[in-house]
């Protein structure tokens, strides 16, 4: 199903396209990023990242990207989540790592969805990013149902103070994690989402993530 209706060199995104994007959704899940702008969500300046001013939307993705050599950074949700799904798609460029965070502070500390477009990298494991005593788990799999220099679908899921998280690509289970306790500074059970694009030489300015049809639903458990 074509989201665009051309005109001339341009697109323009109509009422009609706009209820195809919507559509792509799971059922149960809302949306938490417009399309259009980046209201309901801002950069973090203190994570160590950076503090890249390189966030737009184009063509209904958020994309992100150093604008300095090095000088990476995270774009936060306004709102915070305790026990939740998420479903988004992403086209990274390949040779830039970024990653999904959960559960995340100003500061980036937070469970992250790796998202590792690296020789040798990892899509969809999970890291404690800037968490002492998270042990790394690799995604599974993950090559054989990734569709390159294409939009993949992604699905993460976060439930308990002891966080067990549990994340599919393109609807293929890869990852299940079970912390042994609540890392997060100060037992927090809830926090922020994040995008991230990587600091240092792990991405580099010219090399984009993008994100879109991102999509949010809270649990009660």
């Amino acid at each position: 199903m074509l989201c665009y209706a051309p005109m001339g060199r341009f697109f323009i995104l109509s009422l009609a396209a706009a209820a195809c994007l919507q559509a792509q959704m799971p059922d149960g899940f809302q949306a938490i990023f417009n399309g259009r702008n980046l209201a309901g969500w801002r950069v973090s300046l203190t994570n160590h990242h950076g503090d890249t001013k390189e966030w737009r939307v184009f063509e209904n993705a958020v994309i992100g990207k150093q604008d300095r050599a090095g000088n990476g950074g995270i774009l936060l949700s306004d709102e915070k989540y305790a026990d939740f799904e998420i479903y988004l798609e992403i086209k990274p460029d390949f040779g830039c790592d970024g990653g999904l965070f959960l559960r995340s502070n100003d500061n980036g500390q937070a469970y992250q969805v790796m998202l590792d477009y690296l020789e040798g990298g990892n899509m969809g494991g999970i890291y404690g990013e800037r968490l002492p005593g998270v042990q790394r788990k690799a995604s599974e799999g993950w090559e054989k149902v990734w569709k390159k220099n294409d939009w993949n679908s992604l699905r993460a899921r976060i439930v308990n103070e002891a966080p067990k998280i549990d994340v599919w690509l393109n609807g293929v289970p890869i990852t299940a994690f079970q912390d042994t306790a609540n890392h997060l500074p100060g037992g927090a059970t809830e926090g922020m989402i994040a995008l991230q694009v990587h600091g240092g030489k792990r991405c580099r300015p010219g090399l984009e993530h993008r994100f879109r049809n991102i999509a949010v639903k809270e649990l009660n458990e």
